[in-house]
């Protein structure tokens, strides 16, 4: 695909008159992107015939494959312009809006629209159902990741970003009409994301892989990793480095009454290493075993029929280490951790702690007292399948 070619085959028009409503916005969007892909966009009763037992929480996905360390997603691909004027290339996976959410298939997350006003956030507008956005990610970069030596993997001996977000570039896209978006930028005439598995410009979808995980004592906790806003956690994740997340409120903060876009969640550093195990799990082992997932340990999941104020789901994970304690490694104690009851078990019993000395701010009690490391992990999660034990 040339993509310079591509850019030059779509004129820039008139942008949506000032005013626009919530429903002119995700319509023209949803119209526009049904033109050019030659695909229905979603509604509701119209979409993929998923089996109730796989609990997928994004409706309009197209396709999921839950092999076991090979699943992934297939999304639609909706075509933007980027600061350049060429085009940009994202999905949307979460909407601040309970009825723009319902209607597009996506995940509910009311969290996102606190961090609206902030400089974390990214306002864009609409031409003609075009997304113009003033950021933009460079898939240029070589992707490289390397254990640290001997019998400490962690810290990594190189950590180099696969794709770098500028300094105008957030996910947490402000429409005119208010409305926030998760809007994940995938692909671009740099190139492609690194979870990327396979892209279709013509049809416009995208495959991504998915990365599994813990959660309410369950695993196949599936989710995508796309952008975080710290360098090696970038890397250890392979997401896109986005510094500019960083700005989003506010760290340590995770009910619904905080006014914070995040949602605290627990990254494990030093579990068990065995892959090939069912307790497997932290940063250490994934560097040992060649990048598989870590196994994160997540506190809720999407409540895509809950518009109450309740509703606590964020994609903006912010990410609390945990590492188990010298005394719970000395009596064997190390397993996988399997929820946030678990973690905050462990913590009481003095077996888990924060994993470095200083993070920065107090502990947060909603994650069992753990310090937020200031790292923001936004990866939307996907489905949580019932199936049967590897």
């Amino acid at each position: 695909m040339n993509f310079k070619t591509l850019a030059l085959a779509f004129a820039v028009l008139a942008p949506v008159a000032a005013g626009a409503t919530t429903t002119d916005d995700i319509r023209s969007i949803q119209s526009e992107a049904a033109k050019e892909s030659g695909r229905q966009a979603y509604t509701i009763g119209h979409g993929t015939k998923f089996k109730p037992t796989d609990h997928v929480f994004v409706k309009s996905a197209l396709a999921i494959d839950f092999t076991f360390r090979k699943a992934n997603v297939t999304l639609p691909l909706y075509r933007g312009i980027g600061p350049s004027g060429e085009p940009t290339f994202f999905i949307i996976t979460e909407s601040s809006d309970f009825d723009v959410a319902r209607s597009m298939g996506i995940n509910y997350a009311p969290k996102l629209a606190k961090g609206a006003q902030s400089d974390g956030a990214m306002q864009v507008t609409i031409v003609k159902g075009v997304v113009h956005l003033p950021g933009d990610v460079d898939f240029s970069p070589v992707y490289a990741v390397a254990p640290g030596a001997g019998d400490k993997p962690f810290p990594p001996s190189v950590a180099t970003p696969g794709a770098l977000g500028d300094a105008n570039y957030s996910s947490l896209a402000v429409l005119p009409s208010g409305v926030v978006l998760n809007i994940q930028v995938v692909a671009n005439a740099s190139g492609q994301h690194d979870r990327a598995v396979a892209v279709d410009l013509k049809k416009r979808t995208i495959t991504m892989s998915l990365l599994d995980g813990m959660h309410d004592g369950k695993q196949w906790f599936y989710h995508m990793v796309t952008d975080v806003s710290a360098a090696v956690p970038s890397v250890l994740e392979k997401g896109v480095y986005a510094p500019r997340l960083e700005k989003l409120p506010t760290f340590g903060s995770s009910t619904p009454e905080d006014n914070s876009a995040l949602l605290g969640f627990s990254p494990v550093l030093n579990g068990p290493r065995d892959a090939n195990s069912n307790q497997s799990q932290g940063f250490e082992m994934s560097l040992a075993n060649g990048g598989v997932d870590p196994i994160n340990v997540f506190p809720v999941g999407p409540q895509n029929d809950n518009r109450s104020a309740s509703n606590n789901y964020s994609p903006m994970w912010d990410a609390h280490v945990s590492q188990w304690t010298a005394a719970a490694i000395r009596d064997g104690k190390v397993r996988r951790i399997v929820s946030f009851a678990d973690l905050k078990e462990l913590i009481g019993a003095g077996l888990v702690e924060s994993a470095f000395i200083n993070p920065p701010g107090s502990g947060n009690a909603f994650v069992g007292g753990l310090r937020p490391t200031r790292a923001i992990v936004n990866c939307p999660v996907i489905a949580q399948p019932e199936l049967a034990s590897r």
